[in-house]
């Protein structure tokens, strides 16, 4: 990498130093395919199942993922169906016959994976009956327009083929998860990176959680170990949010600093969590790990901006050993002052019962929160006059529902030209496939004869 590359990554540059040659891509440090396996959920679930929603991971074979590569959309009959019963239908009664049930058979894909149908079908069951499906790194959030309910929860596992099959983003997953990965990996790491034939893909099923508050999931930056900036991820404009900062950022601090800082495999990572009531309980959900990499969307920053930004200073490093000292008053813990700074502040099993609405107590003894005077990241949320404010009527991934090609005919050129140019060309093409249809048709005939 270009030193002046390194040196942006190290320290942010002033006005005066900035390169005189713009930049022809981001300064990103190299991506490793060991960190994109670190970020994928069946790496990552196991280690914090005890912090993250609830959820299974079922192993995915060969056969499967070939069906989720096919072309086309086939699911698997939603009923067995019997040769020796009636059937009522809207059209009349009809008896199903034994060519039927073989024509049934050839066309239910689920007969070269059974295995994972049954566990898919007894998931769905012991999560309550509703799921929302991942891969390895990505969810079809994408694929939402499709599915009856136009959202990811799936209660049965026809709901899950057809999210997955449509998708863009599990294509990506299953074609292109190492693209833009170097094959040189760190002299200190010692364990064996798989070939990509050898990759365990799986599919993680997530109990629906009913009452999810969009507004309350954040995004947090991590370089260096250390927690860089943090956003909401749900872009409009909360008027409450603002008022939950102060409570929101030592909460996600400390679970940073106590959960992941120590434990994850690389320095530099994306992580997203939920907290569902930080004045009263304090929990803090993870919800995903995404790579440090310019595919990983940074919502209300921008890359050039997180990579330009200093890393702030760790509280912990102001502590003495990293033990902060207390002193009980009238059954309160009380801070110990240390160079005249005020560590922190720790409720107690007393303080449970206090309606005081700006402190932050936990739902355990063993999960209690401090509360820093100050944390030393960046926490942006969408103001009432940023234009992404006025995005409710926007429709995300919108530019999925058609295919790729038409929406670069519409972006290249006058838009309107290109679309038309671009339907010029598919007449053409759809042309030229009707005639070579014709003739092989014409061409098989003639052999009969």
């Amino acid at each position: 990498m270009p030193a002046a590359n390194r040196d942006l990554i190290n320290s942010p540059l002033s006005p005066e130093q900035q390169p005189t040659e713009p930049l022809t891509r981001l300064p990103f440090p190299l991506l490793t395919r060991s960190h994109i396996l670190h970020c994928s959920c069946h790496y990552w679930y196991p280690l914090y199942r005890t912090i993250t929603p609830k959820a299974r991971l079922i192993p995915l074979n060969a056969a499967f993922l070939s069906y989720l590569r096919a072309d086309g959309i086939v699911l698997p009959p939603s009923i067995p169906s019997s040769p020796s019963r009636d059937v009522d239908t809207d059209s009349g009664i009809f008896s199903s016959s034994n060519s039927e049930q073989e024509d049934d058979e050839e066309t239910n894909p689920s007969t070269s994976w059974p295995q994972i149908h049954n566990a898919i079908l007894s998931t769905i069951a012991s999560l309550g009956g509703s799921v929302y499906p991942k891969l390895n790194w990505s969810a079809p959030k994408d694929a939402t327009w499709i599915a009856a309910t136009n959202s990811m929860e799936c209660r049965s596992p026809n709901d899950i083929y057809l999210l997955l099959k449509s998708s863009d983003f599990i294509t990506h997953d299953l074609e292109h998860a190492f693209d833009g990965c170097t094959s040189s990996h760190p002299p200190s790491e010692e364990e064996e990176i798989p070939e990509e034939e050898e990759i365990s893909y799986t599919l993680t099923l997530r109990k629906t959680i009913p009452s999810l508050i969009p507004s309350l999931e954040f995004r947090c930056f991590v370089r260096a170990r250390t927690l860089l900036c943090v956003c909401q991820r749900d872009l409009n404009h909360y008027s409450f949010l603002p008022s939950l900062v102060p409570v929101l950022k030592p909460l996600i601090q400390t679970f940073f600093d106590e959960r992941l800082r120590d434990t994850f495999s690389d320095e530099n990572f994306v992580f997203d969590v939920y907290v569902p009531q930080p004045r009263e309980k304090g929990r803090v959900w993870l919800m995903d790990i995404n790579p440090w990499a310019e595919r990983t969307d940074p919502l209300v920053f921008s890359w050039v901006e997180i990579l330009s930004m200093e890393v702030p200073k760790s509280e912990s490093e102001d502590l003495l050993g990293g033990v902060l000292r207390m002193s009980m008053r009238d059954g309160l813990a009380v801070p110990v002052e240390d160079n005249g700074e005020v560590v922190t502040m720790i409720t107690t099993d007393d303080d449970k019962d206090d309606d005081d609405d700006d402190s932050a107590s936990t739902s355990s003894s063993e999960d209690t929160i401090p509360l820093t005077s100050e944390s030393g990241f960046e926490f942006r949320l969408i103001n009432r006059d940023d234009p992404e404010a006025y995005n409710f009527n926007a429709q995300p991934y919108s530019a999925h529902k058609l295919p790729k090609d038409v929406v670069d005919a519409g972006v290249d050129g006058d838009g309107e030209s290109g679309l038309r140019e671009f339907m010029t060309r598919w007449r053409e093409v759809v042309k030229e496939q009707e005639e070579r249809e014709k003739g092989d048709e014409e061409e098989e005939e003639g052999e009969a004869r």
